[in-house]
């Protein structure tokens, strides 16, 4: 079997940027929100599934070469809108149908005690459509 994966990322023009050799590690998740509807006349907790969600948070290596990641995310403080996501792996993708809209909470940049410049992007889900794998 083959490896692959891919990371995509709209800058603020709507433009898929490819930012996969800025970005060393990631995190996501899909939780579900839940809602207790125990009544008094039961002895464990009974629970209803609410909405669906996505969190994520990106570790990069600053890049200001264009379309890598200090293009796509420079604009954070200022750009009002969500931002496509397309993940994938082993053929397998997240945020291609239905496409993934997250808004970017923040930029924020680290200077390391040894020279290195590293940023944090967290990110969360914006246009209401279910993260679903394909």
């Amino acid at each position: 079997m083959a490896k692959e994966s891919g990371l995509g990322f709209d800058d603020d023009s709507g433009s898929l940027q490819d930012i996969r050799n800025d970005v060393p590690n990631f995190q996501f998740a899909l939780p579900r929100g839940v809602q207790d509807v125990t009544g008094i006349d039961v002895f464990a907790f009974e629970r209803l599934l609410l909405l669906a969600d996505m969190n994520m948070t990106l570790n990069g290596v600053f890049n200001d070469a264009a379309n890598k990641s200090h293009d796509v995310f420079s604009s954070v403080p200022t750009y009002n809108s969500g931002r496509q996501v397309n993940i994938a792996h082993s053929g397998q993708s997240l945020g291609i149908t239905p496409a993934i809209e997250m808004i970017a909470t923040d930029y924020a940049l680290t200077r390391g005690a040894g020279g290195e410049l590293t940023w944090t992007v967290p990110m969360a889900l914006s246009n209401g459509l279910v993260p679903t794998w394909t």
